[in-house]
């Protein structure tokens, strides 16, 4: 762990021995430090880089106020990994009617500028959707009664709830140390969760201008606990939230059925299965104080709470947990979402080849075409790099190297 004073004075505590941290990137870690309701310290996972109003990696703990572009716009966003019973032995030899199978279940994807032809969409509704949809529709109705700019996205939500979306989210089957088949997946709350995030966001910068407050940065803008939009905002996250897990839940069980239908021995899914968001607030204990902690690329863990570190479409994963003591506290009680970009999706698709891709994810049922360039394992941070850094606080307890990828 390194512990040092950002450039404008606030307090960051980082686990980035042996992984490269970008200025800009560093940059944005001392204007959010320095702010005046940050709790104690920033800390700083292995896998940051430069983000999109904040810096993902980032744990941020506040106290009497929130900043919804360090939460991002994918709220909810995060991870759900089942163990089944099944090893490798009992999948087929030719494992591309599993991907097929999987697609087939779960819309990924984005066509048609997001329209009615979107195959990443529903054209039309399961009934488990439906069902599921039903328990959160009437929240998000006085959500958008209240705030109707939000109300376009609203009318889509039901259409994305069970589907993946594009850019590093997926689907994968894997096998753990001692050959047994999980499923993971990685998406998050869609298209209404984006709108939520940026309306808020917006709202944010307006209240800024409002009351003169000046910022270094002016995604840095906040809301105020007390007032009624930190109260609007908390809630609209709170539902986001749920969304993005249920949606997660949804894509389990589809890949499940994918699998059962294309593997001929019966199964069963013989652990708890871990569902963990990387990009969320949520009220917590630390140092003593009830605060807000905003994990932006980050993940909670404990000794008792499970996690998960994706790598990349050609390297391992890890479902982890936290080593209780110091660093542990130190961290916030987190950990790296990921291995972490190394580049932009632009440097990739301009530095790496197909044939580059090809040999980095051989072995992998997946894409290997162009559209997925910006995804190839050399764009992102090395992950074992990354594991050794926090190495203090996290403990791995399955190690997962994927057999079948699916992208968006």
């Amino acid at each position: 762990m390194q512990v040092f004073q950002g450039a404008r004075g606030g307090l960051i505590k980082a686990w980035i021995d042996g992984v490269a941290v970008e200025d800009q990137a560093r940059k944005q870690l001392d204007n959010i430090a320095a702010m005046p309701f940050i709790h104690k310290h920033v800390a700083i996972m292995p896998d940051v880089h430069w983000g999109m109003g904040a810096t993902i990696g980032s744990v941020i703990p506040t106290k009497g106020a929130i900043i919804p572009a360090a939460v991002g716009v994918d709220l909810g966003c995060g991870m759900m990994a089942v163990r089944t019973t099944l090893t490798a032995s009992d999948l087929p030899d030719n494992l591309s009617g599993l991907r097929t199978a999987i697609e087939q279940r779960i819309p990924h994807g984005r066509t048609d500028n997001g329209g009615a032809n979107d195959r990443g969409a529903w054209g039309e509704t399961s009934e488990a959707t439906n069902a599921e949809f039903s328990k959160l529709s009437g929240e998000l109705q006085k959500i958008v009664d209240k705030h109707p700019k939000i109300s376009q996205a609203a009318h889509r939500a039901q259409n994305h709830l069970g589907t993946l979306g594009t850019g590093n989210h997926f689907v994968e089957v894997c096998l753990d140390e001692n050959d047994a088949v999980w499923i993971m997946l990685h998406s998050g709350s869609r298209g209404i969760g984006n709108r939520i995030g940026s309306y808020f966001i917006e709202r944010a910068k307006h209240e800024m201008k409002r009351w003169f407050v000046n910022l270094p940065d002016e995604d840095l803008a906040y809301l105020p606990e007390g007032s009624e939009l930190f109260g609007d905002y908390m809630g609209a996250v709170s539902w986001a939230q749920r969304f993005a897990r249920t949606n997660r839940e949804l894509m389990m069980t589809a890949a499940l059925e994918a699998l059962s239908v294309s593997v001929p021995k019966r199964f069963t899914c013989d652990c708890e299965a871990v569902n963990c968001h990387h990009n969320y607030v949520a009220h917590e204990r630390h140092f003593g104080s009830d605060v807000l902690v905003t994990r932006k690329g980050a993940v909670r863990i404990t000794p008792e709470t499970l996690g998960i570190i994706p790598g990349s479409m050609g390297a391992r994963s890890f479902i982890v947990r936290g080593i209780a003591g110091q660093a542990m506290a130190e961290a916030l009680c987190s950990c790296s979402h990921g291995a972490g970009r190394a580049m932009s999706r632009a440097e990739a698709k301009r530095r790496f080849t197909l044939e580059d891709h090809a040999r980095a994810t051989a072995g992998v049922e997946c894409r290997k075409d162009a559209e997925v360039i910006d995804e190839t394992p050399a764009a992102y941070k090395d992950i074992d790099a990354v594991m050794k850094a926090q190495a203090d606080h996290v403990e791995i307890v399955h190690t997962l190297k994927q057999v079948v990828c699916v992208k968006g």
